[in-house]
């Protein structure tokens, strides 16, 4: 068992921090506001987490080190704050990944900083949400050098059923903005779907029962369906984050010239969405977005 540091407690963190010290890991981990961390020590003193004061102070303790905040700006000050940040207290021999979904660039300046600093760093970004986090069953795929990730796996098994390694530096980052954009385009094209059932007098419930028994529905979609038909719109992959990773794509396809017409529309139903004040809603909520404005 391995001494691994957690570096943000939101709805992923928190759990993939709970998966871990249920597989025997030996836990510390840190929240920008203290009190996740400690209610999460708290209940899980027993297994020996414990809570340290800044990003360095976790990864002087850890051989690896796990990142999981909400955008570039939130991961820049978790690893490079020249006082705070995890790289100044980063240990010879560990290994630094970061599972959240961010910027390709910004990933890439990670990497070249590790290097220059001589530390092993991966970018590990997660395909699943909370039930998944809850269950073990995420699926990483990681970008970076091959003998860190070999080092990494047993960690990110005790999180996941799934380690792929999609290449180099901010490879992993790549492949899981094209997982997010798929996503994104699907649950958005099948809100249309429903709409246009509705509006052309069928039974949403049963044209939907149909599609889902064809091939072009995977398990995703026939969940995503399930959620609009009922509504349910609990948070999973909120809008507000489903707009964030659209945009990281679109900059992405710019930034090697090349247009992404599709994740471009996807973006703008679910700002749409947002601006309606369903930013908190789960993905699936965009189907609400008929209901409002085209009813």
């Amino acid at each position: 068992m391995s001494r691994v540091a957690v570096l943000g407690l939101g709805a992923m963190g928190r759990r993939m921090a709970a998966r871990l010290l249920a597989a025997g890991h030996e836990l510390v981990v840190w929240n920008r506001s203290p009190g996740p961390a400690e209610e999460l020590a708290a209940e899980l003193a027993v297994s020996g987490a414990r809570v340290a004061g800044s990003p360095r102070e976790a990864a002087a303790w850890a051989s690896f080190v796990i990142a999981m905040v909400y955008d570039d700006a939130a991961s820049r000050a978790v690893w490079l704050d020249p006082h705070s940040g995890a790289f100044a207290g980063l240990r010879p021999g560990a290994v630094a990944l970061d599972c959240a979904t961010l910027s390709p660039d910004h990933v890439r300046r990670l990497h070249d900083e590790a290097g220059a600093r001589g530390l092993a760093f991966l970018d590990a970004p997660l395909a699943g949400s909370r039930p998944q986090a809850e269950a073990g069953e995420l699926v990483f795929i990681v970008g970076g050098a091959a003998e860190h990730l070999t080092a990494a796996e047993p960690v990110l098994r005790a999180m996941g059923r799934a380690v792929h390694h999609a290449g180099g530096p901010a490879a992993g980052t790549l492949v899981k903005l094209m997982v997010n954009v798929l996503l994104a385009s699907q649950v958005a094209t099948l809100a249309e779907c429903l709409a246009l059932a509705a509006r052309a007098g069928l039974d949403p419930a049963t044209a939907f029962a149909i599609v889902a028994d064809t091939p072009v529905a995977g398990p995703s979609l026939r969940g995503a369906g399930a959620a609009m038909l009922a509504r349910d719109c609990r948070p999973q992959a909120p809008v507000d984050l489903i707009v964030k990773d659209l945009g990281l794509a679109r900059a992405a396809g710019e930034a090697a010239g090349l247009s992404l017409p599709m994740a471009a529309a996807a973006e703008r139903l679910y700002r749409q969405a947002a601006a309606l004040g369903l930013g908190s809603d789960n993905l699936t909520g965009i189907v609400k977005l008929y209901l409002v404005t085209r009813s």
